[in-house]
C-alpha cells in the first residue's frame, strides 16, 4: 500500500528531481517507510511505500531486468506468488519477491490484458521506454484511486489530487458543473472531480497513452465489468442449501488469501453481520491472536461499541476501542477535507479515521466488512423501495387532487412533527411516481431536484445522469439487480474512496474480502431471493455465516454506524458554526442563494424539518473552499473554522 504521482509530456527535456519530490511529499502520509524516484526526458516516476510484502527488497519505482520499463505501484496483489512461476517459465527473471515485480513481467508477457491476470487492490502507472508508452491501471472494483490530468501536452497522475497541484502546470479550479450532484449525492460519480480537469480513471479501466504518436491522447478502455444476473433453465436449478455453501467457501477464501503480509494485521469491528464473519474467519484461520478495533460515541444510542465488544468477547480477540466526541470529531474535519481532497460526504467518515488512527498503533494492515450491502442488498432502501413501488399502484387510483393534499400536508403541516414528516417522506405518500422522487432523492438525497433551481445562482449538470445511466444500463434485469448494479457503480466506489482516504491518512492499509472480484461475480450470480428474503437483507451472508457467530448478532436490526451529527448541531456551541454558512465572504456564498440557506437554518432551528443532512452537505462545502480557494487555509487548518464548536 502506497503513494504514487508522477507525469509525462510530449516535450521531452530535463525533469525536476524536485519537483517530483514536492508531489510525493504532499502524499507523505501513505508511505512513510520509503521513497522513490525515476526520471527521463519523458517520464516521471514517483513513489512513497507503506511497506507490507517484501520489506527489504520491494523498494519502487521497480523495473525489469532490462531497465526499459518501470513501475510505480499502489496496492497489493493476492495472487502474484501463483503468477510467478509461469512468468519465470517463460523467461522472465526476478530480483525480488514482491507483487510489484509480478506486475512488470505480466505486463511485459501480456501488455495491456496483464491486468486481467491481477488479483487484488491496484492503481498503478508503466512506464515503456521502448515504445515511450505510459500504461495507466486501476482495479476492477475501485479500491484504490487513480487521479490524472491532461491538456495535450502534460499527463499528470497521483493517488490524491493534492499531489497534482504540487505541478506548477496544475492549479485549483472549481468545476461548477457538478455542483447539483455535490448537493444531491454529496459526491460525483462520474469521471470529472470537483476540481476542473481532473479525472479519475474509473474501476475497470486502464489508460495508454503513446508519446511517440503524432497526435498523442490517453485511449481508455474497459477491461472487467459486474455480470449480469443469470436466469436459471428449468431442470438446473440449485437449491438454496448450495448457493449457501458455496458463499461461504468463496467467502473463506476470499479472506484467506487478504491474510497475506510481512507485518501485523487485524480488523475493524463494527458488531455487524460482515465485519463480525470476517472477524470470525480470521480467529480460525491466525496462528496468533487477532487484534480487533472498534469506534464509538460518548451518545451511547449512536454507539456500537456494546456489539463489537460483544463479538469479540465471542470470538476471543485482543479487542481495542476508542470513544469520539463532538470536540474530537469538529477538530478534526478540516485535516479530514483536506485528506479526502474533497468534501466528507459522510459523518462516519471522520469516526473510520479515529478507529484507522487507533489500529496504526499496533498494525499496518487491517480487514475491513465493506461491500456486502451492495452485493446482496443489505440496506433498507431496497425493501422500502421495493414496498413503496407496490403501494403506490393502489395510491395512484385516488384523484390527483386528493394526492396533492396528502403531500402538501406532509410537507407543510403544523400538526406533524419533524420526525414524523421526515418518516412520512420516505414513503410513497410523501413522494412523485418517478425513479428519481422515490428512490434517489428519497433515500440518497440532501438537497433535492426541485430545491436545487431555487438554491443556486447558475444552473448545471444533471444531479442523476450518472447514476440513471447505470440503472438504465441493466433494464432488462430484475428491480433489485439493478438497484444494486448502479449502487456498485457509484455509491459503493465513493465508500471506497473514503475507506482508502481515511486509512492512509494514519499510514494503514484496509483490504475488502467481500470486493474480491470473483467474489463480486458470483454476487451477481446469486438468486435475488438469497439476497433480500421476507424483509431479511443479505440472506445468503447470514445463512452462510451461521456456526461462526451468534443468531442475536446475525439477525439484530442494523444500525449503518450512526454518528450524533444531528445532536451536536442543535446544541449552542454549534450555532456561530452555521451561522457561518452565511457569511458573505464565504466559499458557498458565491455559488449559492443566501435566502434559501437562511430560510433552511431557520426552519431546522424550528424542527419544522430535520436539515442535519443539508446542513452537513453545505458545512463541508464551505470549509473545502476554504481550503482550496479563498486563501484560508491555515486557517481552517488550524481549526479556526470550527472553533465555536469546541
Amino acid at each position: 500500500m502506497c503513494g504514487i504521482a508522477g507525469f509525462a509530456t510530449t516535450e521531452p527535456g530535463r525533469s525536476s528531481p524536485a519537483l517530483l519530490e514536492r508531489m510525493t511529499d504532499a502524499i507523505r502520509h501513505r508511505g512513510p517507510d520509503d521513497c522513490g524516484q525515476y526520471q527521463d526526458e519523458y517520464a516521471s516516476l514517483g513513489h512513497r511505500r507503506l511497506s507490507i510484502v517484501d520489506l527489504a527488497l520491494g523498494h519502487q519505482p521497480l523495473c525489469n531486468e532490462s531497465r526499459d520499463v518501470f513501475i510505480a505501484f499502489n496496492g497489493e496483489i493476492f495472487n502474484h506468488a501463483g503468477l510467478r512461476p509461469d512468468l519465470e517459465q517463460k523467461g522472465h527473471h526476478y530480483s525480488t519477491r514482491s507483487d510489484t515485480e509480478t506486475i512488470v513481467h505480466a505486463y511485459e508477457e501480456y501488455g495491456a490484458d496483464c491486468v486481467q491476470k491481477l488479483r487484488g487492490m491496484f492503481a498503478f502507472a508503466i512506464w515503456d521506454r521502448r515504445n515511450r508508452t505510459l500504461f495507466c491501471a486501476r482495479d476492477r472494483l475501485g479500491k484504490k484511486p487513480f487521479y490524472y490530468y491532461w491538456d495535450g501536452r502534460l499527463f499528470a497522475f497521483a493517488s490524491e489530487i493534492k499531489a497534482l497541484f504540487e505541478h506548477p502546470a496544475i492549479s485549483p479550479k472549481f468545476n461548477e458543473t457538478l455542483l447539483p450532484e455535490y448537493l444531491t449525492f454529496g459526491y460525483s460519480s462520474g469521471e470529472e472531480t470537483l476540481f476542473s480537469g481532473i479525472r479519475k480513471l474509473m474501476p475497470g479501466h486502464h489508460l495508454t497513452l503513446r508519446l511517440g504518436d503524432a497526435a498523442a491522447a490517453p485511449v481508455i478502455r474497459q477491461y472487467w465489468e459486474i455480470p449480469e444476473p443469470e436466469k436459471e433453465r428449468p431442470g438446473e436449478e440449485r437449491s438454496d442449501e448450495s448457493w449457501i455453501a458455496e458463499c461461504r467457501e468463496r467467502l473463506e477464501e476470499a479472506v484467506s488469501t487478504r491474510l497475506m503480509s510481512d507485518v501485523p494485521l487485524g480488523m475493524f469491528l463494527s458488531g455487524g453481520v460482515d465485519s463480525s464473519t470476517i472477524a470470525a474467519l480470521i480467529k480460525r484461520m491466525a496462528s496468533g491472536p487477532v487484534k480487533t478495533f472498534a469506534v464509538g460515541y460518548r451518545e451511547t444510542a449512536y454507539s456500537e461499541l456494546g456489539y463489537a465488544r460483544q463479538v469479540a468477547e465471542s470470538i476471543g480477540t485482543d479487542h481495542h476501542e476508542v470513544t469520539v466526541g463532538a470536540d474530537e470529531f469538529f477538530q478534526a474535519l478540516p485535516r479530514l477535507i483536506w485528506h479526502e481532497d474533497e468534501p466528507v460526504v459522510w459523518p462516519s467518515s471522520v469516526s473510520l479515521y479515529f478507529v484507522s488512527k487507533l489500529a496504526a498503533e499496533q498494525v499496518k494492515v487491517v480487514l475491513t466488512g465493506e461491500g456486502s450491502d451492495e452485493l446482496f442488498g443489505g440496506y433498507e432502501r431496497y425493501r422500502y423501495y421495493l414496498l413503496n413501488s407496490r403501494w403506490l399502484g393502489a395510491y395512484q387510483l385516488l384523484p390527483g387532487y386528493v394526492r396533492k393534499a396528502i403531500g402538501f400536508g406532509i410537507q407543510r403541516s403544523p400538526l406533524i412533527s419533524g420526525d414524523l414528516r421526515r418518516k412520512l417522506g420516505h414513503t410513497f405518500l410523501g413522494r412523485g411516481a418517478e425513479f428519481e422522487s422515490l428512490y434517489l432523492d428519497n433515500f440518497y438525497s440532501a438537497f433535492s431536484g426541485p430545491e436545487l433551481a431555487p438554491l443556486m445562482k447558475r444552473g448545471g449538470a444533471s444531479p442523476y445522469a450518472n447514476f440513471l445511466s447505470y440503472w438504465n444500463a441493466r433494464s432488462d434485469s430484475p428491480t433489485l439487480s439493478r438497484l444494486l448494479y448502479a449502487d456498485q457503480k457509484t455509491y459503493m466506489v465513493e465508500l471506497l474512496m473514503k475507506q482508502d482516504q481515511m486509512s492512509m491518512a494514519c499510514s494503514i492499509e484496509s483490504r475488502v474480502p467481500f470486493l474480491d472480484h470473483p467474489f463480486v461475480e458470483f454476487a451477481a450470480r446469486v438468486p435475488e431471493h438469497l439476497k433480500l428474503r421476507k424483509g431479511i437483507g443479505k440472506y445468503i451472508v447470514k445463512k452462510a455465516a451461521e456456526g461462526l457467530i451468534s443468531p442475536d448478532i446475525l439477525y439484530r436490526k442494523k444500525m449503518g454506524f450512526p454518528t450524533p451529527i444531528k445532536p451536536w448541531l442543535r446544541e449552542e456551541r454549534a450555532s456561530a458554526m452555521v451561522d457561518g454558512l452565511l457569511r458573505r465572504d464565504g466559499f458557498i456564498a458565491e455559488y449559492l442563494n443566501p435566502a434559501p440557506v437562511a430560510e433552511l437554518l431557520d426552519r431546522h432551528r424550528s424542527g419544522a424539518v430535520d436539515a442535519t443532512d443539508r446542513i452537513w452537505r453545505l458545512l463541508n462545502l464551505q470549509l473545502w473552499g476554504d481550503l482550496f480557494f479563498t486563501g484560508r487555509r491555515e486557517q481552517v487548518l488550524e481549526g479556526a473554522a470550527v472553533d465555536s464548536v469546541l
